[in-house]
């Protein structure tokens, strides 16, 4: 596909990254000349510095031959005018990241798709959907529900308690085969693999597994996790994030945020209406300990610094607190953070790349993730008539080896993959998969 970027930093630079190793024709339109700079001597990208509203770059970046738009600057209204601009200059389809929850609601999406806009994504929304998530499946370090839930994606870090260490892929299916469970992938010391039959459970293996929402309580059994009552969240950093976070969880816990801005803090007072608002720097132990960090359930730091939220939660577990979430915007800090004991990491570029790489897939895609700390992602197909993966048992299809078919959704059912289970057209089918098998995987799906 031709595909054009327009960013303003790091954002735009991580999507081009996980798109051109797909092999598209990728060009970034970017204001910073010295990023463009940076970006040409270390790749084999196209790049075109100028403001990505005006016409005459959008000419010159090849805008009417685009497949795909991809606009993620941080300022929604250039997003969406360059949107707009280049779907007028023939672009196929364009994508447009925006801010405020008020362009998500329905009425104002529809108005943008009448304007050419083909989706429009927030990860900052996206980012507060899985912070809830995470707390309401605390026992769980990442989660991702399929079909409306149908199948759900957890990540376990198995504890000394597990019950599966030392035994064997196959001996645990065997023994455990009254639940519905798929392990789908290990990540063991910084190395993200595929499980054969004779693999063996290791203490601190984050193991992904799919399950049906019945079978969580046992899965989080075998992990040697126990799931916690949350009543108390401490949330430090009053941004997008933050402020989206605590306005939807006000109501049914008890929340108490930490701003060091005193204007962002009378912003969030006339925004909440529950959640307790404090001017403070949670960097001082001292204030985290009269703020009563000691009897916090969940802390969850999501303020602009990467190292700020990582010190934090360290922190607050050092006071006990038993659930810790981290927005890491650096995703080379991402292993390193969960190996030094918090819990969940949130990261924005992840959030984007899962929204926009299913764009470019042939394949029919209802949703995909970029999952957090490991390089793989996890896609839900739609089965379309004539599709290679309906000709053959699952046991029969050729799959890559960095790639496994998880589970199926059927007419509302939701099944557990197995050799031999027959897709069908139109059924929606969850495969986890390494980034180099992506192009087999999605052939099949073709």
């Amino acid at each position: 596909m031709d595909i054009v970027i327009a960013g303003d930093g790091e954002v735009g630079l991580h999507l081009a990254e996980a798109l051109v190793r797909d092999n598209h024709n990728i060009t970034i339109v970017d204001p910073n000349e010295e990023l463009l700079k940076m970006v040409e001597s270390h790749s084999d990208l196209m790049t075109i510095t100028g403001d990505s509203t005006s016409t005459s770059v959008l000419r010159r970046a090849n805008v009417s031959r685009a497949d795909l738009v991809i606009a993620v600057l941080h300022d929604e209204h250039i997003n969406l005018l360059t949107g707009i601009i280049a779907k007028k200059l023939g672009a196929k389809k364009v994508i447009a990241r925006v801010n405020t929850m008020e362009n998500l609601s329905p009425e104002v999406w529809r108005m943008y798709q009448d304007l050419g806009i083909d989706g429009l994504l927030s990860p900052e929304d996206i980012a507060a959907q899985e912070i809830i998530s995470l707390l309401k499946k605390n026992a769980s370090l990442e989660t991702y529900d399929f079909s409306g839930g149908k199948l759900q994606l957890f990540m376990v870090k198995l504890e000394s308690e597990a019950e599966i260490i030392g035994k064997s892929v196959s001996e645990v299916v065997e023994q455990y085969q009254h639940i519905d469970f798929r392990i789908a992938a290990i990540h063991r010391r910084q190395n993200t693999f595929i499980p054969q039959d004779d693999t063996v459970f290791q203490l601190a293996d984050m193991v992904y597994v799919v399950t049906k929402p019945h079978a969580v309580k046992d899965i989080i059994k075998l992990s040697g996790k126990k799931q916690i009552s949350i009543h108390n969240v401490m949330i430090v950093g009053g941004g997008r994030v933050g402020r989206i976070t605590a306005k939807r969880l006000e109501n049914d816990l008890n929340i108490k945020i930490l701003e060091i801005s005193k204007e962002r803090c009378n912003e969030l007072t006339n925004h909440l209406t529950n959640a307790l608002v404090v001017n403070a720097d949670a960097r001082n132990l001292d204030i985290l300990e009269e703020e009563g960090i000691a009897n916090v359930d969940a802390f969850i730091a999501v303020t602009e610094n990467t190292e700020t939220n990582i010190l934090t939660c360290l922190q607050a577990k050092a006071f006990g607190v038993k659930k810790t979430i981290a927005l890491v915007e650096n995703i080379d800090y991402i292993d390193i953070s969960q190996n030094i004991g918090i819990d969940s990491i949130i990261n924005k570029k992840l959030i984007a790349a899962s929204y926009m790489v299913r764009y470019t897939l042939g394949a029919k895609v209802s949703s995909m993730k970029c999952l957090s700390g490991i390089d793989a992602d996890i896609v839900e197909f739609e089965v379309r008539q004539g599709s290679a993966v309906t000709r053959k048992m699952i046991g029969r299809l050729q799959m890559p080896s960095d790639a496994i078919i998880c589970g199926i959704v059927r007419d509302g059912e939701s099944y557990i993959a197995t050799d031999e289970f027959e897709i069908q057209t139109d059924d929606r089918v969850v495969v986890l998969a390494l980034p180099n098998a992506i192009p087999a995987v999605e052939r099949l799906f073709h």
